[in-house]
């Protein structure tokens, strides 16, 4: 699971958990020819030498005696920034090495997030890339403001496709289109070099432009990645490319028959396949294999894993990578699960990596799960607070408000650290988590534990990035001001740290009930998600994290509960357009238990919204008791998960966690809008170039790439492994 939680100081920047480029000419997609050597490379173990990714151009760099610029741009709703990679500098030769391998592969799959967002996006993805420089040589050649104007909307609705991995929102899931007209688009089309344009299938460019734009212009077509409302065939309205030619009974149906509700260790059903009917109209699957769907990406992928294996740091580091490896090869989901097993146990390596399908937030039933890889070492200081609280996993679990027998007799196997990122790719970038919380599967988790992190060096670029405005904007008094200033970040990063460490871990699901993407259905992922932040809300204010010496004072409990009401109440509602329902997981979780608590305490007064100078605000008058009221909520949203009570699930999130007041949140937008901050925020990610000495690798160098729209360009022609149509 992943956490993106709202964090006082720069939660507008922190929730991914969301200036003008220069001209530089693209060059076509990688060739037939080049994806065909590099899978009968893999295949046949020859080395892939020719298949490795040019060497990057020079970039731009501060000079060293200036501070690290943060910030790089805004743009629309988003935020491009920066992140350090501290520590690097101090690694071993091998270990940067592998690092470096472990780098590649996660680039390799990016083509892959893509297409599994929507069937379109790689080549509406490749038509942008090949229209940048043209696009650049039009407004730097011409002194029309209108062309000036056209250009640049085409420049930002191009950042935004890459910024989203596609052509619907990264958060809200809804189809965004450009603001340059119709007619520019076709004219850059007309003018540019047909070799270089995604065509299909005979396509002329005339024809090409018939087809792209209503893909690219129409709103309604296809409008929603990911539907979630009530009643709608959520299979058939939503435009994710996980499913073709089915409805939502079909594919419930087929996982029916398939799935044994006895099983005490069932696979991940569904998690690396597509699902769609064949020619005589049987359902069948698709697995995202090496030789099945997405195998010219995948193949990359185990290539460079297989480089990573050959020098790991200990032999359960390499026994994981090399389950990896396998299961990449095969498709088979128990050897997955082997893979999570493996890779729960390597508790020793320094270097670590997430790379793979994991997270279903993408699909609206959740059996199938996006692509993403992050790279990472551990941050040996930092990770001492998150060790503290998952030494006392066990304690947290006895202690907990749920139901004796919702509790695990014996938590095993959490293994918690801070970490610093190196990379990250596919789902996972360039909007990011904080926190994360693998393997998914509930009973290996059960069995064997997990691994739960906080990303140190990206929470630490959101805290630098603070836009600042937000405290006083919505903060009501001084008191609460100065505690968020004074405590804010150390109870974002515990609110985190609990999240993932003892919130997904906890509790466990009665025998024969099934997993809550079987139970719950479409409301799984919120209820998961509220109820770590509930784990995570009712113990920030035990004087165990007193005890423990994470925290100096409850005083950083009070902080974080003023945030994440006041996030879930109010603040959040300026991610959404007038109008809207909450669609968004994690948003939904948000406001389910910032409107539970409030309304459950509205009799006596322990959440009071106030009106003051014409704006509303929610102050917390007795923490003690909202403390209370979480630990309530805690044990019914465990209770349903345990019982897979869906019923309970909708009520929930439906009643709670999707209705907005339109007063306040037209309100809220108003307020917001004076501030000029964009809500989402994501990252350029650091470059690793491989120092070689007789055909060997002896250092890695790190270095930081200042220019979004360069990045994703030079990215489109290093790992664009897989077909225009997929």
């Amino acid at each position: 699971m992943k956490h993106t939680h709202l964090r006082p100081a720069a939660w507008l920047l922190g929730l991914g958990l969301a200036g003008c480029a220069g001209a530089t000419a693209t060059t076509a997609p990688a060739t037939t020819d080049a994806v065909a050597l590099a899978t009968v490379s893999a295949v046949s173990n020859v080395p892939l030498d020719m298949a490795r990714p040019a060497a990057p151009e020079p970039v731009a760099e501060a000079a060293k005696d200036q501070p690290f610029q943060t910030v790089s741009e805004q743009f629309a709703d988003l935020r491009v920034l920066r992140y350090q990679v501290p520590g690097f500098e101090t690694l071993e030769a091998k270990q940067k090495e592998l690092l470096y391998y472990l780098y590649e592969a996660a680039l390799a799959g990016r083509d892959i997030t893509y297409d599994q967002n929507y069937r379109h996006n790689l080549r509406v993805r490749r038509t942008l890339e090949a229209l940048w420089p043209l696009n650049q040589q039009r407004m730097a050649a011409t002194s029309n403001t209108q062309q000036v104007e056209q250009a640049q909307k085409f420049n930002v609705y191009a950042k935004r496709v890459w910024f989203s991995n596609g052509v619907h929102h990264h958060y809200s899931t809804r189809k965004f289109v450009p603001d340059c007209s119709r007619e520019y688009f076709a004219e850059l089309v007309k003018a540019a070099d047909p070799k270089t344009l995604p065509l299909v299938g005979g396509e002329t460019v005339q024809e090409f432009v018939m087809n792209m734009t209503p893909i690219i212009f129409d709103p309604t077509l296809d409008a929603k990645r990911v539907n979630q409302e009530k009643d709608a065939d959520l299979v058939q309205t939503s435009a994710t490319n996980f499913y073709q030619g089915l409805t939502q009974k079909e594919v419930e149906a087929y996982y029916a028959r398939k799935i044994d509700k006895k099983d005490q260790r069932p696979v991940s059903y569904g998690l690396n396949s597509r699902l769609v009917k064949d020619k005589n109209g049987a359902v069948v699957e698709q697995p995202w294999k090496v030789g099945g769907l997405y195998g010219e990406a995948i193949t990359q992928i185990v290539y460079w894993l297989g480089k990573a294996a050959d020098v790991a740091e200990n032999p359960e580091q390499k026994k994981a990578l090399q389950k990896l490896v396998q299961y990449y090869t095969t498709g088979d989901l128990k050897v997955w699960d082997e893979y999570n097993i493996a890779w729960v146990h390597d508790t020793k390596s320094r270097t670590d990596v997430v790379n793979g399908f994991i997270e279903v937030y993408g699909d609206p039933l959740g059996y199938r799960a996006t692509y993403e890889a992050v790279v990472s070492f551990k941050d040996l200081e930092a990770s001492k607070r998150i060790k503290a609280i998952g030494d006392q996993a066990q304690w947290f679990e006895d202690h907990s408000p749920i139901k004796p027998e919702h509790k695990k007799k014996n938590v095993v196997g959490i293994t918690a650290k801070v970490i610093t990122t190196v990379v990250e790719s596919g789902d996972a970038a360039p909007a990011t988590p904080i926190g994360i919380n693998l393997p998914n599967a509930t009973w290996i988790r059960k069995e064997h534990g997990s691994k739960s992190v906080q990303l140190g060096n990206i929470v630490e670029a959101y805290d630098q990035a603070n836009a600042g405005g937000m405290l006083d904007e919505f903060a009501l008094t001084d008191a609460e001001k100065q505690r968020a200033r004074q405590y804010g970040s150390l109870a974002g990063k515990l609110h985190t740290d609990m999240h993932e460490v003892i919130g997904h871990a906890s509790g466990q699901i009665n025998p024969g009930v099934g997993t809550t993407k079987e139970t719950l259905k479409n409301y799984a992922s919120a209820i998961e998600e509220g109820r770590a932040d509930l784990v995570a809300l009712y113990y920030l204010m035990d004087p165990k994290l007193v005890e423990l010496k994470v925290v100096p004072s409850l005083e950083v409990g009070k902080a974080e509960y003023d945030s994440y009401i006041r996030g879930g109440l109010m603040t959040q509602l300026s991610r959404l357009t007038l109008g809207e329902t909450v669609e968004e997981a994690h948003m939904r979780n948000r406001q389910m238990v910032a409107k539970w608590v409030y309304e459950k305490g509205q009799k006596e007064k322990v959440i009071e919204k106030v009106t003051k100078d014409g704006k509303v605000y929610f102050r917390i008058n007795d923490y003690q008791k909202l403390r209370g009221l979480f630990g309530q909520l805690l044990r019914e949203t465990q209770r349903i998960t345990s019982e897979g009570d869906f019923n309970g699930a909708k009520n929930l999130i439906e009643n709670y966690g999707v209705k907005v007041d339109p007063a306040l949140h037209k309100e809220v937008l108003a307020r917001y809008q004076k501030l000029n901050i964009a809500p989402y925020a994501g990252f350029i990610q650091p470059r690793l170039v491989p120092v070689e000495r007789e055909g060997k690798i002896v250092d890695v160098k790190l270095e930081y790439p200042s220019d979004f729209a360069q990045q994703m360009l030079d990215y489109g022609r290093k790992y664009s492994f897989l077909p225009h149509v997929n």
